[in-house]
């Protein structure tokens, strides 16, 4: 497995497995006003375009993604494709995050479905759930 900053030819397949693993794991959790506000941002070109996307890769299949924002301090996408989970995939993601982010702490609004594994990562919640626009999220903090 490698990983590294996607190219644009990487894009189509990467946010492919995005919106697959958010309807397979997290959507259940989500109304629909929710799977709607996801789809939205994962559509929008300017959204996805202030970004910094690093991929996991099998071969030349992506396999994780994550992305963030705000130099790198804000995680604003993280999925890891099923049969990939609890390989140490999301961790070494993450690790990178950890390696190209500009400040001494990291954020993040977990959905509840991820929630355990950003806690294992070493995040703390700040905050209760959320929903805004349909969404749940749990506001998180990691510091270096």
């Amino acid at each position: 497995m490698k990983i590294k900053k996607l190219e644009k030819s990487d894009m189509d397949e990467a946010l492919k497995l995005v919106m697959n693993v958010f309807m397979m794991f997290e959507a259940p959790d989500y109304i629909d006003e929710g799977i709607v506000s996801f789809r939205k941002c994962i559509n929008s070109r300017e959204y996805i375009d202030n970004l910094a996307i690093y991929g996991a890769f099998d071969d030349d299949n992506v396999i994780g993604v994550i992305a963030t924002r705000n130099e790198g301090n804000h995680i604003a996408l993280f999925f890891v494709h099923g049969k990939y989970h609890r390989q140490g995939i999301g961790k070494r993601l993450f690790e990178t995050v950890i390696d190209n982010s500009t400040e001494n702490m990291i954020t993040v609004n977990s959905s509840p479905y991820a929630a355990e594994v950003y806690h294992h990562l070493g995040f703390i919640d700040t905050d209760t759930e959320q929903l805004v626009d349909g969404m749940r999220f749990i506001p998180m903090i990691y510091r270096k």
